[in-house]
């Protein structure tokens, strides 16, 4: 009996550990749509949300925004399995400054852009495509969304800070 009190433990302890890491940064109530597409690749309004390309899904964890830039979207270096990656610095402050932007990630092959805005987000998150019309890093994954739930998204964006 008492083994079997043991095995149960550890795995109810492994299906909350499990758990866990599927919602590593919040989950429950979120102030908007657009809060709930950036942590949960979900919308409230039950529109599917999907991806193709980028970073696939990771073990039992789905993909989602704060998966890669993070729950303030300041971005950084991501560790995913044996893959390592930087990501940008998603904050409207950032993606909309005058001067020209050159991806900070340490890599040569980057090319300087114009700042980014609502429109041309759209088309980054959407195609994978920078404010200049070239490719983001392949590790960018390109969501299909409705247009109401893109527009939510990039509204949410615009409150990091």
């Amino acid at each position: 009996m008492k083994k079997v009190l043991v095995w149960v433990a550890a795995i109810i302890s492994g299906a909350s550990l499990l758990v866990s890491c599927a919602l590593p940064y919040r989950s429950g109530q979120f102030d908007s749509n657009g809060e709930r597409i950036y942590f949960t690749a979900e919308s409230s309004s039950g529109q599917p949300i999907t991806y193709s390309g980028g970073v696939t899904t990771m073990m039992l964890r789905r993909t989602t925004c704060v998966s890669c830039h993070g729950p303030e979207g300041t971005g950084g270096r991501v560790n995913m399995m044996m893959w390592s990656f930087n990501t940008p610095d998603i904050t409207w402050d950032k993606l909309t400054q005058e001067k020209d932007h050159e991806e900070e990630t340490g890599e040569d092959e980057h090319e300087e852009h114009p700042p980014y805005t609502e429109e041309t987000l759209k088309r980054a998150i959407t195609k994978g495509i920078d404010p200049a019309g070239e490719p983001l890093d392949e590790e960018m994954p390109h969501w299909q969304m409705s247009e109401a739930d893109l527009s939510d998204l990039v509204a949410f964006i615009k409150t990091l800070d």
